[in-house]
């Protein structure tokens, strides 16, 4: 199927789920000063965008010279992904990462994997690999989906006072039972690829 650019941004929107993933945003902010919450922001964003901009470009070349395949990378993600929703699901000291109170977050786990993981690793590689020739339009999608993800992460603080910290928290636990359904299915997926495809 031949993507456009505003087909490619839906996708990618839908792949990097910023409204999904609000539930995870809000607590791993929470332990960030409140007068540093837009830097850190901003500063995860463009480091998830520097890492899906590198993996358009070099993400194929990569796999080969690790002899890696995405049915691995598939299943890595999986496996990640039901690690953080158990620890949403199941209270965890220091917020669903572990991560001290006080303590920023750099790199992991909002830039990678929750913004950049596998699943946005394998589309940008997806829609590099099968329309080369619009790379241009790949990254402005890709750039707008960041964007968009990035004002998310901005509001985050304000969405959880207007919902209140015992809807966040519930939510929290629904997603993170959603999160398992889908880290499950991502294992299955690439399971089920490398022994039926091969």
């Amino acid at each position: 199927m031949d993507h456009t650019f505003v087909s490619a941004l839906i996708l990618l929107l839908l792949v990097l789920d910023p409204l999904g993933s609000l539930p995870v945003f809000i607590p791993i902010m929470r332990t960030v000063a409140p007068e540093r919450r837009k830097r850190v922001a901003v500063r995860e964003v463009s480091i998830a965008f520097c890492v899906l901009l590198a993996f358009m470009f070099l993400g194929d070349g990569f796999l080969r010279v690790m002899h890696l395949s995405e049915r691995s990378l598939e299943v890595a993600g999986g496996v990640i992904l039901l690690m953080v929703a158990i620890r949403m699901i199941f209270s965890h000291e220091g917020g669903v990462y572990g991560t001290p109170e006080g303590r920023e977050p750099l790199i992991f786990p909002l830039a990678v994997p929750l913004l950049a993981g596998p699943s946005a690793m394998a589309t940008v590689l997806l829609l590099a690999s099968r329309q080369p020739d619009r790379m241009l339009q790949w990254v402005g999608a890709l750039f707008t989906a960041m964007f968009v993800s990035g004002a998310v992460l901005l509001l985050c603080d304000r969405i959880r006072k207007l919902l209140g910290d015992s809807v966040v928290s519930a939510l929290e636990k629904l997603m993170g039972l959603v999160l398992t359904a889908i880290a499950v299915e991502m294992i299955l997926a690439g399971l089920k690829r490398y022994f039926v495809v091969g």
